[in-house]
């Protein structure tokens, strides 16, 4: 994973929730900065554990050949959030052998993909089943993913949307897996579910992202109560200024 003072670089008021199920985990972000732009994303791949790891480490590994050969061929500027999540399927679906027989298991990964330009105050977002939040002014924003994962899909090999979004001093957005949604608890045994979470954001968006982090933390801990982490969670929240 990524160094904390890495991203203390880019974004000095960030905050990372990272809690694996197990020892190791199939949630991972990964980042990468050049010239002033920088790439970040959340990732879910399926399962958790030593197989959700494994799938982790092909992640990581596909990401740094993709985006360092696209920095070397290309202007880092030129980066398309879109091209790097289809070229991410490619290699997930070549290296796993995937040819979407019945059969055959369904391995591949969920991923919010941002590339944050901070000479233009521009963000690219593009998603495979996982959105990106941004709270502007009190008001939540969701700016929502294409419904295919990386990897085989009934659908055909459909390109991912890229969102070009201007971002102002102020903001604060945030990516994730689904796993904090997901966590059953709370009075009746249900899941938080991507309602309750969208509004708590809304609600702490103004604190620290310090804060934010101890907020999350303590709500998702007090709704889980005695019951088992159903699955890895990630939640990746920063202001941007």
């Amino acid at each position: 994973l990524p160094p904390k003072y890495a991203l203390e670089k880019m974004l000095p008021d960030h905050f990372i929730l990272w809690r694996p199920r197990d020892i190791v985990s199939g949630d991972f972000y990964w980042m990468t900065e050049k010239e002033n732009t920088l790439v970040l994303a959340a990732i879910d791949c399926t399962g958790h554990g030593v197989p959700g790891a494994f799938m982790s480490m092909l992640g990581i590994a596909f990401l740094n050949e993709i985006v360092n050969k696209m920095a070397v061929n290309k202007h880092i500027q030129s980066l398309q959030a879109s091209e790097i999540l289809n070229q991410l399927r490619q290699h997930v679906i070549h290296s796993l052998h995937q040819t979407g027989a019945l059969d055959e298991m369904k391995d591949g990964m969920d991923v919010a993909l941002c590339v944050i330009d901070f000479e233009t105050n521009q963000l690219q977002y593009a998603g495979a089943q996982n959105p990106l939040y941004i709270v502007r002014n009190g008001k939540g924003i969701e700016h929502e993913a294409d419904g295919m994962p990386i990897g085989i899909y009934k659908g055909g090999e459909i390109p991912f949307t890229n969102h070009e979004i201007p971002i102002y001093s102020g903001d604060a957005l945030y990516i994730s897996s689904d796993g904090y949604a997901d966590q059953f608890g709370g009075p009746k045994g249900m899941k938080f579910m991507t309602k309750r979470f969208k509004e708590l954001l809304v609600n702490i968006h103004n604190r620290p992202m310090s804060e934010q982090k101890d907020i999350l933390e303590n709500t998702i801990e007090e709704w889980k109560g005695g019951l088992d982490q159903l699955d890895d969670m990630l939640v990746i929240g920063f202001k941007y200024t």
